[in-house]
């Protein structure tokens, strides 16, 4: 797995691509999110299009990545996941607990106005 990271305003996006499964990529990731919350940042957009496949692991680092930050009183918004991934969120009942935006606009949109 392929990812970035880039801030605009107080929102942390997350560009992920390829497999989200178990491995150093994924940890150096949540890794680089720590470092990134010590500034306070409180808002992450984790965008998902460019994700083909997802294993309980990937679940695993999504669910985790939601309760960093929401444990710091912040939101966290999934942006456009494959229909895969969106097929795995509702069998496993996690689109209950994730926000899902279609777009970088919608989710700015959603985040700035949880933090009222």
């Amino acid at each position: 797995m392929k990812y970035q990271t880039e801030q605009k305003d107080d929102i942390l996006f997350i560009r992920m691509e390829g497999d989200l499964i178990a491995g150093k990529d994924t940890q150096q990731m949540i890794d680089s999110v720590d470092g990134l919350q010590e500034g306070n940042l409180q808002l992450c957009a984790v965008d998902l299009s460019n994700v083909r496949f997802m294993d309980s692991s990937g679940m695993g680092v999504l669910v985790s990545l939601l309760t960093k930050f929401r444990n710091r009183g912040g939101e966290l918004v999934l942006i456009k996941p494959s229909d895969h991934i969106r097929k795995l969120l509702i069998v496993t009942k996690l689109n209950a607990i994730f926000t899902i935006a279609e777009n970088d606009d919608f989710a700015a949109q959603f985040l700035k106005e949880s933090t009222y």
